[in-house]
């Protein structure tokens, strides 16, 4: 059959293929139809049967008809899918009051207080937007003022957003979103690409050097360095530690600053910490976080250092009318308190563990399987034609994605070649989560890898 896949998603991992559709149950085809007919250009659905969800718990989904799908994909509602805690929350203030920053709210400067105290002291200034896309837009912005440069450093195959600023340093949008000229691209920090007898961050701060280099060659002073800390996109790459520290001393020494992208890995994501960054022992300069602050809510930040931002606070005026209004500010409280009472940070750490372990073990012997990687719960396991030659197998990752999406268990996929399989599911992921995560993917794997 051929595929109607637009130019615009074909490397999306994992989409949709609308040439399929009349394949789909009668009324899955018509909600599609409808869908269609309705919403504007570039959305995506995902899966070769796409899924409709009625309700949630923890890390589970509840299709139409009953069905209990295990989510091992969605990090926005970070804490767990409708938590009774946050739902309350959120309904007891929409009872009240929703104001913006314009007003005194003693709920904002509460949530400032406890969300900044989970920082290094230096990092002291919080401005709160909605999305991911508009925190990395303020960054930068700031960044520019700050620095009085133009250039922009980036992995490879970096997301940081969909603001026509912030898609302009995000690779992955492909070639229908070009980068701007002021933008150059490092290696993902993959230690498969190091010189035999180099390092890591012998091999990360020569990438910065040269990428500061060529932007100077072309007029460009360097205004920042904004890095994924998971590097989700890129294909999940975070360990070993400790690396960044070369990265953010050449950055510095050239005038720039780092911002800390904080969207995928924060709030306890890799488990060691509450914050990606402080698992390389550096101090960012700038740090954003998007909606897991709320758990999906609109509601996202960005933390300074105040001798990064209050020049630009002197001059140039910032509102957003939702950044900051009380309804989400009280969904952002409220995960914080979760966070707290419910010692997620060391489930994270346990559970990731566990699935890391299990994971290996089912796939040590696999040739299309060349690592198992990443930190807490989040978890990339690389597919390839084999091990040796490390050649992207797309088809057969997909294949897995959809195998455990039959058996009602949600991942996806990432990388430069969407090949690999991308874990990332809601915090709430139990050990109860991971023993049937690991029998349901020990059966795919049996047939696939």
């Amino acid at each position: 059959m051929t595929s109607m896949l637009s130019r615009a998603i074909a490397h999306y991992p994992n989409p949709f293929d609308p040439g399929v559709l009349s394949e789909l149950p009668e009324h899955l085809q018509k909600t599609i139809q409808r869908r269609n007919r309705v919403l504007g250009p570039g959305y995506t659905l995902i899966y070769k049967e796409p899924v409709e969800f009625v309700s949630g718990h923890g890390a589970h989904l509840i299709d139409r008809d009953g069905n209990d799908y295990l989510d091992a994909y969605n990090n926005v509602p970070c804490v767990g899918h409708a938590h009774p805690h946050v739902a309350e929350a959120v309904a007891r203030q929409m009872t009240r009051v929703n104001t913006n920053t314009r007003y005194v709210q003693e709920a904002l400067v509460d949530y400032a207080e406890r969300l900044l105290a989970t920082f290094p002291e230096e990092l002291s200034r919080l401005s709160i937007a909605c999305s991911g896309s508009e925190a990395n837009d303020l960054a930068m912005r700031v960044a520019r003022f700050h620095t009085g440069g133009e250039g922009i450093i980036v992995t490879r195959w970096a997301y940081h957003g969909l603001t026509r600023e912030v898609a302009s340093f995000s690779p992955t949008l492909g070639a229908g979103s070009p980068l701007g000229p002021n933008v150059r691209l490092i290696d993902a920090p993959d230690p498969r690409l190091v010189a035999p007898g180099s390092t890591l961050a012998d091999h990360m701060r020569r990438q910065v050097r040269g990428a500061i280099d060529d932007l100077e060659r072309h007029g460009y002073r360097l205004a920042a360095l904004i890095t994924d800390c998971a590097h989700s996109s890129d294909g999940i790459f975070t360990d070993p530690p400790g690396y960044m520290r070369a990265v953010v001393e050449e950055v510095h020494a050239a005038g720039g600053v780092y911002i800390a992208d904080e969207v995928q890995s924060g709030f306890a994501r890799l488990g060691e910490s509450m914050w990606g960054f402080s698992r390389h022992d550096v101090l960012p300069d700038i740090v954003t976080m998007g909606k897991p602050m709320g758990n999906g809510m609109p509601i996202s930040g960005v933390v300074f250092r105040p001798e990064v931002s209050e020049e630009f606070g002197r001059n140039v005026r910032y509102f957003n009318t939702f950044g900051g209004s009380s309804i989400p500010v009280a969904a952002g409280a409220a995960v914080l308190d979760v966070l707290e009472r419910e010692n997620v940070q060391q489930r994270v750490l346990e559970c990731g563990d566990a699935l890391r372990v299990g994971l290996r073990e089912i796939t040590k012997d696999s040739p299309y399987v060349s690592e198992v990687r990443g930190a807490g719960l989040y978890v990339g396991v690389e597919i390839v034609m084999d091990r040796e030659t490390l050649e992207p197998h797309r088809a057969l990752a997909e294949d897995v994605i959809n195998d455990m999406r039959d058996r009602r268990i949600l991942i996806n996929g990432t990388g430069r070649w969407a090949n690999t399989l991308k874990i990332r599911p809601p915090l709430a992921f139990d050990s109860a989560d991971v023993t049937r995560f690991l029998e349901t993917f020990a059966e795919v794997a049996k047939n696939r890898l």
